[in-house]
């Protein structure tokens, strides 16, 4: 019998134990371009709220068979890595720096007598085995990322740009528990700066393909400002709804799914706009996670308005300048769309997916240079989460070929937790399809209260059947 087109992967409840055997700043190699007391500018698409954070992955590694002496295997590790940094630190300078605000709150790197990454080495006194399945991210591998003691939520001035840890398990294999700051980078320049360190480490020598490039400035707003656009997605809402309680008051468990290729292609085939302009498999697969998510949350009132926004990288829609090779800041649009209650529960699934993909192809350069604007005239100060779900498509980085640092392919790499934030659903690329194995299966992760995730899942296989 052909394995089920969606796979609900059950999470290993654990506790990890991890010791914290020291810790270390790395600086650059070699000198840098900058001196103590200087900055460098940070656009608004660097500084919007949503990049004000720190994004946590891990990766997981098996052990090197020939060494068994744990102490030394973890020596090389770190020292490869440390090393590795040091020198990708150089053309990355900026990582080294930290982050500072200036006038009106805007943020700029500032170079002064705190500098450098953090490394950590820690131990576990368990074996990567029992940590369960590997393939779906887990919140139960926390303790795998470093955060300082009583360190505050969101907190991102003064921080190190660049947390490492590495956990070094009884088996011998080890993890990789890293968190980049997003005002530095988008999801495409995390892994390219992360495609940087790895193939440092991998050849023992620098090695930049592309040569990274700052450029912010490229992105200065306009003087005068000129917003263009409303900009639903940055909009104060006071959430009229069930939604927002729902899922804050009661604790949201994290459900994770994989979903094979057929499943998505019988979506697709199903979503098709009835104006036969034809989407895309995020366009139908956003819509269909989005009405299902709802459903699953009984959502009241029927007639209030819901959001749902997703990154759209915007690269290519650059013309006026282009961007130049290399470019690793932030260069994403949060697109946005709105439907009321009522039409996701009981409208069809073409009409949703038409407005997914509207809203993705609503940002253009003109979108992005007004969302720039729209940020130095009016600076949202916190994260809007009234009536929103908010996709994250990882699907399109290729993560795990950007984590091979020597020690093959990681046994998985991602994010950890979502239920900070339960109102964030993330689209992963299986390992093996990374690698153009598996069929093109994706992992779906989505906070649910308990309650409701057993409606979810009928919803998001039911509905597909009609």
């Amino acid at each position: 019998m052909a394995p089920p087109w969606v796979q609900e992967l059950h999470l290993h409840h654990l506790t990890i134990p991890v010791t914290i055997d020291k810790m270390f700043s790395v600086m650059p190699s070699k000198p840098i371009p900058v001196k103590p007391g200087d900055s460098l500018y940070l656009s608004n698409l660097d500084d919007m709220i949503g990049a004000r954070v720190f994004t946590p992955t891990v990766y997981f590694y098996q052990s090197d068979d020939n060494n068994t002496n744990s102490s030394s295997s973890q020596k090389a590790v770190t020292e490869t890595l440390q090393c590795a940094l040091a020198d990708v630190l150089v053309p990355y300078y900026p990582l080294s720096g930290r982050l500072r605000e200036t006038k009106n709150g805007k943020l700029e790197v500032f170079f002064g007598s705190e500098q450098g990454a953090l490394i950590v080495e820690a131990k576990s006194d368990i074996s990567l085995a029992e940590l369960g399945d590997l393939t779906a991210p887990n919140p139960a591998w926390e303790p795998l990322i470093f955060k300082f003691p009583n360190e505050e939520q969101y907190k991102i001035l003064e921080m190190p740009l660049v947390i490492a840890q590495v956990t070094l398990f009884s088996c011998g294999g080890f993890s990789l528990g890293l968190r980049l700051c997003h005002c530095i980078c988008d999801g495409l320049g995390a892994m390219q700066f992360l495609g940087a360190w790895a193939a440092t480490a991998r050849k023992g020598s620098l090695v930049t393909d592309p040569e990274p490039c700052w450029d912010r400035e490229i992105f200065r707003p306009r003087d005068p400002p000129v917003v263009k656009f409303p900009h639903m997605e940055f909009m104060r809402i006071e959430d009229g709804s069930n939604l927002t309680m729902t899922l804050w008051q009661t604790k949201p468990v994290q459900k994770c799914y994989r979903i094979k290729r057929e499943f998505q292609n019988h979506v697709k085939a199903l979503a098709q706009p009835y104006d036969a302009a034809g989407c895309t498999t995020f366009d139908a697969m956003a819509a269909h996670i989005w009405r299902s998510w709802v459903k699953a949350l009984d959502v009241r009132p029927l007639d209030y308005q819901l959001r749902l926004t997703f990154s759209v990288n915007a690269r290519q829609k650059l013309r006026n300048p282009p961007l130049r090779e290399g470019f690793y800041g932030n260069v994403v649009c949060v697109a946005c769309t709105k439907s009321s209650v009522s039409e996701l529960v009981h409208g069809k699934l073409p009409e949703t997916t038409r407005l997914v993909r509207e809203a993705r192809q609503s940002v253009s350069e003109e979108y992005l240079r007004s969302t720039v604007d729209f940020v130095e005239v009016d600076r949202p100060r916190q994260l809007e989460f009234g009536g929103k779900l908010t996709i994250t498509q990882w699907t399109r980085f290729s993560i795990y070929k950007c984590a091979d640092f020597g020690w093959g392919r990681p046994l998985y790499a991602g994010p950890i937790d979502l239920t900070p934030t339960p109102q964030v659903c993330v689209f992963l690329p299986e390992g093996e399809a990374d690698y153009g194995g598996s069929g093109g299966s994706m992992v779906v992760c989505i906070c649910l209260p308990e309650s409701a995730a057993q409606k979810f899942s009928q919803a998001l296989l039911l509905d597909s059947l009609f």
